[in-house]
């Protein structure tokens, strides 16, 4: 099993959090499990085309996993089992 600098990690889960929170502040809870999965895909969509073109930097790259993440987050909270539902 990999181990990561725990600094790195924490640094990677901060900008996935304020990600969610910046994505939460602008647009309503997804309405379905359908809407999350098209919005995790299209965010992957976009990771992919950073990975597969040349004029993207690893930065480039780096912001589309956090929107990734952050919608995958997202995803959990707005259409899991309930477990942090607080509407």
């Amino acid at each position: 099993m990999p181990q990561y600098p725990s600094h790195k990690v924490q640094a990677a889960l901060d900008a996935v959090r304020h990600e969610l929170y910046e994505a939460s502040s602008k647009f309503p809870p997804f309405n379905s499990a359908h809407e999350g999965a098209a919005v995790i895909k299209e965010e992957f969509d976009e990771l992919w085309e950073a990975v597969k073109g040349k004029q993207f930097s690893k930065q480039d790259q780096y912001v589309e996993a956090v929107q990734v993440a952050a919608m995958a987050v997202r995803f959990m909270l707005d259409c899991g089992p309930g477990l942090y539902d607080t509407r």
